[in-house]
C-alpha cells in the first residue's frame, strides 16, 4: 500500500550501530567520574571566588563578584583542561583531586589573608607560591608542576595584586632543579638556589620602582627568607605531603630498600630463595628502566617487595624447595594452582599489614598481570578425564589488575625473564637474548602490556638492557683444577 515504507535491513542496521556508538561516547563522559570531577571544580570556583572577593562581601559590593567569578572560571577551567590532557588519572582519582584543590585553596587563602592584615605585603605570596612548585613537583612530574604553578600564579596576582610577579621567576626554579629528592640536604639545596633567585629578582624590580637602595635591599631580603622558610617548612612536612598525595619520595624509597625492614628481613629468614630472586629482578628491572627513562630507584624498591607473599607458604615456591621434593606433587593441578596465584593476595594484605607505601603496592598485585599458570594448566590437561569438561584458561589465570605503569611492566618481565634464564641448562648471552625477546613477546600478544602505555621502542631497549644484565649476571666461570695430592692419593 502506498503508506507502507519500505526498508532496507542493511541501513537499519547501520543506523542502530551509529545509534549505539553515539551512546557509548555519550555514556563515556556522562558517568560517575566525571560527576564527581565536575562537582569538584564547581566548589574549587565557589571557595576560590569567595577568597580573592572577600574585600567586596565585606563592603558589601555583590556587583563585583561578576567579574571576579568570570575570571576564577576561565583560569579554573584552562586548568582543567591542562590536567586532562598531561594528568588525566587526577579526573577518576577524587582523592588526589580533592588534595590539589586543597592545595590551591589553602596556599591562595593564606596570600589573601596576608594581603588584608598587611597591606601591600607580597612575602607570604613569594613564600606560598615556592611551597606549590615544591610540592607540584615531588607529587607529579615538572612539566606538570610548571604549568599547575603557573595557574596559582595567576591567581596569586588577583589575591596581593601584580607586585606577585616575582613568583613567576620562582616556580621555574623551583621545578627545574628539583627532579627527585634522593637526600635530606636537595630541599635545602633548591630552596637556597631559589633564595638567591629571588633575591637577585627582588633587587631588580625594586630599583626598577626607584625605591631606595636600603629600602630595595632590605625588601630583597625578605622575600629571600621567605622562600628559604617555605623550603624548610615542607621538609618539615614532607612526609605529611607523601601521605596527603599518596606518594613516596626517592628518600623514601632509599629506605624501604635497606635489608633491615621488617619484611625484607623475613623475606631473608623465612624464603631465602625467593629473597636472592627478588634482589636480582630489582638490578634487572631498575637497569631496564634507567635505560627508557623511567624511575629506577622505584622499579628496584618495588622488584624487593613483589613476591612477599610468598613468606606465608615459601615451600611450595621452586627456589626455595632447595633439592627437596615438591610439595605439589601431593596436590592437583587446580589445588596447586590456588595457592600459587595466592601468593598475590598475601602479598598485599601483608603489605597494609606492615604500612607498605601505595605505590609499592601496585608491584605485589600487578607483577603478574593476568597471565596464565601455564605449568599447572598443561598438568590439568594430561590428567583431564572426557568424563569431566575440559581445564579452562580463565581458572589458571592470575586476577590481575594488568600493569598500569611502565615500572610494573618492567618488573613483571623481569620477573619472568630471571625465572626463564634460572631454568637454562646451558646459559649463553645468545639463549638469554632470544629467551628474553620471546618472553617480552609472549607478554606483549597476550595483552599485558596494554594498560601502561609502553612502546614498541621501549620496549626493544628494555630487552636489550634485560640480556646484558642476565648476561652479566649468569657468565661463564673458569673450572677450577683438582688438587694432585688428591689425585696421588
Amino acid at each position: 500500500m502506498w503508506f507502507s515504507k519500505k526498508t532496507n535491513p542493511r541501513r537499519d542496521k547501520l543506523r542502530k550501530n551509529i545509534s549505539a556508538e553515539k551512546f557509548s561516547q555519550i555514556s563515556r563522559f556522562a558517568n560517575i567520574d566525571t560527576a564527581i570531577s565536575a562537582l569538584l571544580w564547581l566548589m574549587f570556583v565557589a571557595l576560590c571566588t569567595f577568597i580573592l572577593s572577600f574585600e567586596q562581601i565585606q563592603q558589601s559590593r555583590y556587583l563585583d563578584l561578576i567579574p571576579i567569578s568570570i575570571v576564577v572560571i576561565m583560569i579554573s577551567l584552562s586548568a582543567a583542561f591542562y590536567i586532562y590532557h598531561y594528568q588525566r588519572r587526577i579526573t577518576k582519582n577524587h582523592a588526589r583531586a580533592s588534595a590539589l584543590a586543597g592545595l590551591f585553596l589553602l596556599l591562595l587563602a593564606i596570600t589573601k589573608i596576608s594581603s588584608l592584615l598587611v597591606a601591600g605585603q607580597t612575602l607570604w605570596a613569594t613564600g606560598t607560591a615556592v611551597a606549590a612548585a615544591v610540592i607540584l613537583t615531588i607529587a607529579y612530574d615538572q612539566r606538570f608542576a610548571i604549568g599547575m604553578s603557573m595557574f596559582y600564579c595567576i591567581l596569586a596576582c588577583f589575591a596581593i595584586g601584580p607586585d606577585a610577579n616575582v613568583s613567576l621567576f620562582l616556580t621555574m626554579a623551583c621545578c627545574f632543579s628539583l627532579r627527585e629528592i634522593r637526600t635530606r640536604m636537595k630541599l635545602l639545596e633548591v630552596s637556597a638556589l631559589a633564595a638567591t633567585i629571588v633575591f637577585v629578582t627582588a633587587i631588580a624590580l625594586e630599583f626598577w620602582a626607584k625605591n631606595q637602595p636600603a629600602e630595595a635591599i632590605r625588601n630583597a631580603g625578605l622575600h629571600a627568607l621567605s622562600t628559604f622558610l617555605a623550603g624548610l617548612l615542607i621538609q618539615t612536612l614532607l612526609p605529611v605531603i607523601e601521605k596527603v598525595f599518596r606518594i613516596a619520595t626517592s628518600m623514601t624509597l632509599l629506605d624501604y630498600s635497606d635489608a633491615s625492614q621488617p619484611l625484607l628481613k623475613r623475606l631473608a629468614m623465612e624464603a631465602p630463595g625467593t629473597f636472592s630472586h627478588s634482589l636480582l629482578v630489582g638490578s634487572i628491572a631498575e637497569a631496564a628502566a634507567e635505560a627508557i627513562g623511567q624511575n629506577g630507584l622505584l622499579c628496584r624498591v618495588g622488584a624487593y617487595y613483589h613476591d612477599i607473599g610468598k613468606i606465608n607458604k615459601p615451600g611450595y615456591f621452586v627456589e626455595n624447595e632447595l633439592g627437596s621434593t615438591s610439595k605439589h606433587t601431593e596436590l592437583s593441578p587446580a589445588m596447586s594452582q590456588l595457592v600459587i596465584v595466592g601468593h598475590v593476595k598475601d602479598g598485599i594484605e601483608m603489605a597494609k599489614e606492615y604500612g607498605l607505601p601505595v605505590i609499592l603496592r601496585q608491584f605485589i598485585e600487578s607483577h603478574h598481570g593476568t597471565t596464565l599458570v601455564e605449568y599447572f594448566y598443561n598438568e590439568a590437561k594430561k590428567k583431564w578425564d572426557e568424563k569431566q569438561a575440559p581445564p579452562s584458561e580463565s581458572e589458571f589465570r592470575y586476577t590481575g589488575p594488568k600493569p598500569q605503569t611502565k615500572e610494573v611492566a618492567i618488573v613483571m618481565l623481569a620477573d619472568a625473564v630471571e625465572g626463564v634464564a634460572r631454568a637454562m641448562q646451558e646459559v649463553t648471552p645468545t639463549k638469554i637474548e632470544v629467551a628474553v625477546h620471546n618472553m617480552a613477546m609472549k607478554r606483549l600478544q597476550d595483552g599485558q602490556f596494554d594498560e601502561c602505555d609502553i612502546s614498541l621502542r621501549q620496549l626493544s631497549q628494555i630487552e636489550t638492557s634485560m640480556s646484558k644484565t642476565l648476561a652479566a649476571h649468569y657468565h661463564s666461570r673458569i673450572a677450577y683444577p683438582k688438587s694432585t695430592e688428591n689425585n696421588e692419593a
